[in-house]
């Protein structure tokens, strides 16, 4: 079929350690470039399976945009010099936390992660959000990085948090607050 993008899953190419990004440059897959990559695939995978609960149409909507900047960011990467994210995708983000923490009562103790199947999902991804940033700040002091990129993924984890307090509110999930001893 003409126009296929992918047709060739197996390509054998990386089977000597390497692997190589969308300009054509090789790499060790132990570069920081794939680390990033990595991280933000998992991300963009748990996503698809927090979306796999029933959250409601808005939320289903609002993270099917989050994954496909998420392949935008993964084309960041790929295509050094490429700008995919700009401010109205972090302020998108930053609009939606806003909105549900509103909704939200006031935290007087951390909380532990967990709740219902979806909160404790949401509570995952963000931690894998915060390791994709970790390796996205590293990769950005070896090769400067789209600055909205990386505010992107930091606020991503800020919405995954009050998501699943949102998600354990609507289910009548009480929180579980850390017993500061």
């Amino acid at each position: 079929m003409s126009g296929d993008r992918i047709s060739r899953v197996i390509t054998r190419t990386g089977d000597g350690g390497d692997s190589g990004l969308a300009d054509g440059s090789r790499q060790p897959k132990s570069a920081p470039v794939f680390d990033a990559l990595g991280d933000l695939d998992e991300l963009n995978a748990g996503l698809g399976v927090l979306r796999s609960h029933a959250l409601g149409a808005d939320t289903d909507a609002g993270l099917d945009r989050i994954q496909q900047r998420l392949f935008d960011l993964g084309a960041e990467l790929a295509v050094p010099g490429l700008l995919r994210l700009d401010a109205a995708d972090v302020l998108h983000i930053e609009q939606w936390c806003q909105a549900i923490n509103k909704q939200l009562p006031s935290l007087q103790e951390f909380i532990l992660p967990g709740g219902t199947p979806s909160a404790a999902w949401c509570h995952m991804m963000r931690t894998v959000a915060r390791r994709a940033e970790r390796h996205l700040v590293a990769l950005h002091r070896i090769s400067a990085q789209n600055p909205h990129s990386l505010a992107y993924v930091n606020r991503l984890s800020d919405l995954l948090f009050v998501l699943a307090r949102q998600l354990n509110r609507q289910a009548g999930h009480p929180e579980t607050l850390w017993r500061n001893s």
